[in-house]
C-alpha cells in the first residue's frame, strides 16, 4: 500500500474490512466491540478473533487484500473529495444513530447530500414498482404531508411508489433519503437520474455497497434492511403478496419499528400485500395525520399553515363531486333506460343470447388503467388522462355500458368488480 495520511490509513483499514469476502457486519461488530478499531483487529491472532466471532470471520478479516485494493482505495478517496460526498465509518460521530440500533450496521457508508437528514426522525414509505395512478398520488401526498411536518422520508429510489415518495418528500422541510442497492456512484433505475440529482442536492443518497457495484437482485433485501433501520416506522402503499416492501416491513418489525399500511379494494392485486400485513398487526391508516399521531410527532404550526396554503381538491370532496354529478346525469339516465326491464324473468328468458363483449378502444383502456381501484372524480380522471371533457364522458359511458365501471353518488367512479378482474388479466 502506498504512503497515506493518517486519516486515509484509517479509511483504508475500514475499507479493507468492508470488502473482506465473507465477513458479515454482525461478526465485524463483535470484533470491534472486543478489540476496538480495525487496526487492532489486524494485529490479533486468528485464534483470538475466532474466539470472539468464529473461525470463518477470523479468516475473512485477516485475509490479505487483493491486487486491486489500492486502486479501490484511490477511487474512494477521490469520490470522497467531490462536493457533497462523504464516507462515514462505524466509529465516526456522523454515523446515523438509528443504524447503531441494528445488530449488523454496515462498517462503511457512502453518502451524497445532506448528512444531517440521517440524524433526524424518519419514516420509510415503500411499495410496488408497478403502482396504480391512485397509489402514486397517495404516496406523494403522504410523503409531502409528513415531510412538511419535519419528518425525513426514506425510500429505495425504485420506480413506482418509491419514486413518488421521494418526490413528495422533496416538497417539505423534512426532505428525503434514498437508500440504494448499487454503488453510490451509480443510479438505478436509469429513469431516475434526474430524481437522484435532486435528492443529492436537497436530500441524501445512502449506500453501503462499494463504488461501482451494479444493480443485483440479491442486494436489494440487504438495502431494505437499511431502510428499516433508519426509520421510526414503515408505511406500505400498494404491495402484492410477494413484494420486497413486505420484506422491509418484516425487518422493521423485527427491529421494533412501527408498521403502517394503506388499505385498498379487495379486488385490487396491489392491495393484497397491505391487507395481509394489516391482518398480521400493521396499523391501518387513512391519512398522514394518523401516522403522525401514532409516532408521537407534534406538527409545527408554521408547517401546518404552509401545508394549508396548498389548495388541493381531494377525490372525495363534495364540492368537486357536485359539478361532476350534473355532467353524468345523462349517462345515468341512459343506463336506467337499459336496465328498466332487466328484473323481469320472462322477458330475460325471451331474449337472444348476449353478444360477445365489444373490445375496448385504446382510450377506454387508458381510462380504465387511470381509474385504479378507488372512487375517483371526473376532475382527477381528466388530469390523469389529459382527455377532453367530451371524450372523457363518452368513454366513461362506454365503460359503464360494458360493465367495466360503476357510477357512485357524488360524481365518482370506480371499477366494477367483475369488469376489473377481466381487465387485470387481459
Amino acid at each position: 500500500m502506498h504512503t497515506l495520511p493518517a486519516t486515509d490509513l484509517e479509511l483504508a483499514a475500514w475499507l479493507r474490512l468492508s470488502l473482506a469476502p465473507g465477513l458479515k457486519p454482525a461478526a465485524l461488530r463483535l470484533m470491534l466491540s472486543a478489540f476496538g478499531l480495525p487496526e487492532a483487529i489486524f494485529s490479533q491472532s486468528p485464534e483470538a478473533l475466532a474466539e470472539v466471532a468464529g473461525e470463518a470471520a477470523a479468516r475473512a478479516a485477516l485475509a490479505p487484500t487483493g491486487p486491486e485494493f489500492d486502486s479501490q482505495l484511490d477511487a474512494v478517496i477521490a469520490w470522497r473529495e467531490l462536493p457533497g460526498n462523504q464516507v462515514v465509518t462505524l466509529d465516526d460521530p456522523a454515523y446515523p444513530p438509528a443504524l447503531l440500533t441494528m445488530p449488523d450496521p454496515p462498517p462503511l457508508l457512502y453518502i451524497k447530500g445532506r448528512l444531517g437528514l440521517l440524524h433526524t426522525r424518519a419514516v420509510a414509505l415503500v411499495g410496488s414498482r408497478s403502482a396504480t395512478p391512485q397509489g402514486i398520488e397517495d404516496a406523494e401526498r403522504f410523503a409531502r404531508e409528513l415531510s412538511m411536518a419535519g419528518i425525513a422520508i426514506v425510500s429505495g429510489l425504485a420506480l413506482g411508489i418509491d419514486g413518488a415518495a421521494h418526490r413528495g418528500g422533496l416538497e417539505g422541510i423534512g426532505g428525503t433519503v434514498a437508500v440504494i442497492g448499487t454503488g453510490a456512484d451509480l443510479v438505478y433505475p436509469a429513469a431516475h437520474h434526474g430524481l437522484a440529482r435532486q435528492i443529492a442536492m436537497r436530500g441524501a443518497i445512502l449506500s453501503e455497497w462499494p463504488l461501482g457495484t451494479p444493480a443485483r437482485a440479491a442486494n436489494f433485501p440487504q438495502r431494505n434492511r437499511l431502510i428499516a433501520g433508519l426509520v421510526s416506522g414503515v408505511l406500505i402503499v400498494e404491495a402484492a403478496m410477494r413484494s420486497g416492501s413486505l420484506i422491509t416491513a418484516r425487518l422493521a418489525n423485527e427491529m421494533g419499528r412501527d408498521i403502517f399500511a394503506l388499505p385498498g379494494s379487495i379486488h385490487a392485486p396491489l392491495s393484497r400485500g397491505c391487507h395481509r400485513i394489516i391482518k398480521q398487526g400493521a396499523k391501518l391508516v387513512e391519512s398522514p395525520e394518523e401516522v403522525l399521531e401514532e409516532l408521537g410527532f407534534t406538527r409545527r404550526t408554521a408547517v401546518r399553515a404552509a401545508s394549508h396554503s396548498r389548495q388541493t381538491v381531494p377525490w372525495d370532496s363534495p364540492d368537486s363531486g357536485s359539478s361532476a354529478a350534473a355532467k353524468i346525469s345523462g349517462a345515468q339516465a341512459i343506463l336506467a333506460a337499459h336496465t328498466t326491464n332487466s328484473a323481469t324473468a320472462d322477458f330475460a328468458a325471451a331474449q337472444p343470447p348476449a353478444p360477445p363483449p365489444v373490445p375496448l378502444t385504446s382510450e377506454a383502456q387508458r381510462l380504465l388503467a387511470a381509474l385504479g381501484h378507488a372512487p375517483t372524480t371526473l376532475e382527477i380522471l381528466g388530469s390523469r388522462t389529459e382527455m377532453e371533457d367530451a371524450a372523457l364522458q363518452s368513454t366513461l359511458l362506454q365503460l359503464e355500458l360494458a360493465g367495466q365501471v360503476t357510477a357512485l353518488p357524488g360524481g365518482r367512479f370506480m371499477r366494477a368488480s367483475h369488469g376489473q378482474s377481466r381487465a387485470d388479466h387481459s
